[in-house]
């Protein structure tokens, strides 16, 4: 009797599925007789129509992936082909619709066109205004201005407080956002700095309005559950907030510091200690580093490198030995690179000191750009560099987008250490910077307390009153993380060390810094708090989907009213801002796969900071295949098929819940598809690309030509070029034989260089160079030549708005230049 009812036995004898699939189908079967009113006038009308709406799952053996095929096919009902009989009739009224809406819109556009180039044209208009009122601002009595100054912030911060609180119902809620919205839209074409900061001041109000809101109008403090969620929420929307403040105060104002000059007796110039710390990298990276800095433009007996060698390897001892470096070992690994740097400080005399990473070739004009200002600002204890990588790191390997979109670190060289430089708050990041030893020996040498002794450091040098400064020009580079697993790692490590520091050496405590430079270091740090907050908004639609709680009691409407102005102005202001450096929806992406990574190491030093330990980054790794990496992928995976749970609850909620509820259901799914998207951009970098070169090819366009054995040279463009070869397109078709010898001529000043090799493809006007049999000298003045080149940076490019533009030559104009930096 049982047998003729129950869903297993059913699915097993009748439908012939396997034990697993009968299980599983049985399972929702009865969960769907337990949740759903199948009773119901409702069902029986769907059931009825069964056959003719999923026409491929009638008449089919049932499998396991059939509650999957009926979401999306529900899905696609729902939102993409209308049903009813009158589908004709409503598309015809649809578009005579469209067509008087486009007319409306037409005569809006003009006026609004208009009014907008006057905008634009704004500022050059009243620039003689601004400039004499600025003559007479400068020249009132500073007691004056500080009086105005206070006037106008007491001001400012009323008419603000009033916006933020007064409550508005919808009518007077919509004209409001409306009206920023408009005037947002206006300015945002206006160039200069005045409508930036007039759009994080509409941004700032809207932001602040909408967290007034939440906290005063949507928790139900009648429902236990609703309670929980929406506190969840809050408090992730509440860290959101305050990262969104304190990042538009970080970076309201780039600095954008040029280089400053030398003097022009270069026995006035100091003599300097540069270091390359090693643990247990491959010596073939670590040699292109040492060569290109034995080319550094700067005199020899004022340039001293040390190669710093925590693995105490013969190989790296003789290497140092035969290009005459000299090799620092130590008999224990104690403090990691920290460590290694403070061994080295007690070995070394120079006044400056310059640390590259193993894998961070430097450009041959590094010293020129950076040592000047330490000439002219005798407090400054640190100039740091961006950190430029000539691979692609996972997100562009794996998603293909190296070159022609901002990588995760752009945002960060490009704009935010710009920021930090106009409120004295350039951090050290561990490689391509310079710093003072007599800073250094006065805070006792690096700090080892934490895993990022980089930050630790400048912290220290900044709280005794010493000066750091930022150039925005790179002049070195590096390899990228090889794979999903070692980035993790790498930004675990970071994320650690930024929560240690913040506990045990908090910038919003104690003496010695200024009111932005702490803020400028409370950002940074609570930034990689980010792990927790970023799991809450991909989860929290779900809680109202799944639990039907209420994590923001409103009507939807209002939600809309107050979340959508929140969220455009937030994006509206940060395209501005960051436009060249993120975007946000890769943003979104980087901070989600790392969010799961992160959450526990951060939330563990936030409570124990002595936990956690030094990991040395992989770099040079290689890849034999495609493969995807399930094990770092598993949490994201997760993440997904919650997500898509949810979307079958919002139709079980469609077809079942009460009508009042629909626009929720849509504002939710909405939330849960774009969070979806998210998601998915996070799971497709797991899909790790096939990487086989042992060295990286850079792609670039520098002159050149080869010689062939019987005397005669061709004139040809280097286009690409790695550690033991290049790519070579010449000017007119040349046909050689693989394998013939030939040598390649490449310019660096006003010398040329020979490089014998040996032809690996040669096909019309393109040909592929082995270099792999030069000397030790000759590979010594080939990574000179290309990768330790004053242009190198700059020939490698990224993006759009690229980096070449952003630091091109032409940008460095010191007041006056005695020594020439040479390519």
């Amino acid at each position: 009797m049982i047998g003729q009812w129950f869903p297993y036995t059913r699915l097993r004898r009748d439908q012939n599925c396997t034990r697993v699939t009968a299980f599983i189908l049985a399972l929702l079967q009865a969960l769907g007789w337990i949740f759903l009113r199948l009773e119901s006038p409702n069902w029986q009308a769907l059931q009825a129509q069964h056959k003719r709406l999923y026409p491929h799952l009638a008449n089919k053996r049932p499998s396991i992936g059939d509650p999957l095929r009926y979401a999306i096919q529900t899905v696609w009902l729902l939102f993409v082909r209308p049903i009813d009989e009158n589908h004709q009739r409503r598309q015809r009224a649809r578009r005579r619709f469209r067509a008087r809406l486009f007319d409306l819109l037409k005569v809006v556009q003009r006026p609004w066109n208009a009014l907008s180039d006057a905008f634009a044209r704004l500022p050059s208009t009243i620039s003689p205004q601004l400039d004499e009122g600025s003559r007479k601002w400068s020249a009132m009595r500073w007691k004056t201005r500080k009086v105005l100054y206070i006037a106008i912030g007491i001001v400012a911060s009323v008419l603000i407080l009033i916006c933020v609180t007064e409550p508005f119902d919808y009518l007077a809620q919509l004209v409001f956002v409306i009206l920023l919205w408009a005037i947002a839209m206006l300015v945002r074409r206006m160039p200069g700095r005045f409508p930036t900061l007039l759009l994080i001041v509409l941004s700032i109000i809207v932001s602040c309005r909408y967290l007034w809101w939440r906290y005063t109008s949507t928790l139900n403090w009648n429902d236990g559950l609703d309670l929980t969620c929406g506190l969840i929420l809050l408090a992730a929307e509440t860290y959101s907030w305050l990262i969104l403040i304190l990042g538009y105060v970080q970076t309201s104002w780039p600095l954008n510091r040029k280089p400053a000059p030398l003097p022009a007796d270069t026995r006035e110039w100091p003599v300097i200690d540069l270091m390359i710390p090693t643990y247990n990298e491959e010596l073939a990276i670590t040699r292109g580093t040492v060569y290109a800095a034995m080319g550094i433009d700067w005199p020899k007996d004022k340039l001293r490198i040390h190669l710093l060698d925590d693995g105490n390897r013969p190989s790296f001892k003789a290497f140092a030995e035969e290009v005459g470096i000299n090799y620092i070992a130590r008999a224990d690994n104690r403090h990691a690179k920290a460590g290694n740097l403070n061994h080295a400080l007690t070995l070394t005399d120079g006044e400056l000191v310059a640390i590259f990473d193993c894998d961070h070739m430097p450009a041959r004009s590094f010293m020129q750009l950076t040592v000047g200002w330490f000439m002219a600002d005798p407090k400054l204890a640190l100039v740091q560099t961006p950190h430029h990588f000539l691979s692609p790191d996972p997100f562009e390997r794996n998603l293909g987008t190296f070159r022609n979109r901002p990588n995760e670190g752009e945002l960060f060289y490009g704009l935010v250490q710009d920021g930090n430089d106009m409120w004295n708050a350039a951090f050290f990041c561990g490689s391509c910077a310079i710093l003072r030893r007599s800073a250094l020996e006065e805070i006792g040498g690096f700090a080892v307390e934490t895993v990022t002794e980089d930050a630790h450091t400048a912290l220290r040098l900044h709280r005794k009153g010493w000066n750091s400064a930022y150039l925005r020009i790179p002049q070195a580079a590096g390899l990228a993380t090889e794979s999903l697993s070692a980035h993790i790692g790498q930004r675990i490590r970071w994320a650690r060390g930024m929560v240690q520091i913040f506990r045990t050496d908090n910038p919003l405590l104690g003496k010695g810094l200024s009111l932005f430079q702490r803020i400028c270091y409370a950002n940074a740090m609570m930034h990689f708090l980010v792990g927790l907050p970023r799991l809450v908004f991909l989860t929290a639609p779900l809680a109202f989907l799944l639990l039907h709680a209420y994590i923001i009691y409103a009507p939807a409407v209002m939600i809309l009213l107050y979340v959508l102005p929140h969220m455009i102005h937030a994006s509206l202001t940060n395209s501005r801002m960051q436009g060249a450096y993120r975007q946000t929806f890769w943003g979104e992406v980087y901070e989600t796969v790392l969010a799961w990574y992160i959450a526990r190491p951060t939330t563990v030093a936030l409570f124990s900071p002595s936990r956690g330990k030094f990991n040395v980054t992989a770099k040079g790794g290689i890849m034999e295949e495609n493969q995807f990496d399930w094990r770092t992928a598993r949490p994201y995976l997760v993440l997904s098929a919650l997500n898509m749970l949810g979307l079958g609850f919002a139709v079980w909620r469609i077809f079942t819940g009460p009508k009042d509820e629909i626009i929720t259901i849509f504002v939710s799914v909405l939330w849960v598809i774009y969070n979806l998207l998210i998601i998915g951009a996070a799971v497709a970098v797991a899909a790790e690309v096939r990487q086989v070169r042992q060295t990286h090819r850079v792609q670039t366009r520098l002159p050149g030509a080869i010689k062939l054995s019987d005397g005669h040279s061709y004139p040809c463009e280097l286009v690409d070029y790695s550690d033991g070869g290049a790519g070579l397109q010449l000017n007119e078709p040349l046909q050689l034989p693989v394998g013939t010898p030939v040598s390649l001529i490449v310019q660096r000043g006003n010398r040329e260089f020979l490089f014998p090799g040996t032809l690996t493809r040669s096909g019309g006007l393109f040909m592929g160079l082995s270099l792999s049999q030069l000397t030790p000298q000759q590979r010594v003045e080939f990574v000179q030549c290309t990768f330790g080149r004053a242009d190198a940076c700059h020939r490698t490019c990224s993006y759009g708005v690229t980096r070449a533009s952003r630091c091109a030559p032409n940008t460095v104009t010191p007041r006056r230049r005695p020594t020439m930096i040479r390519a």
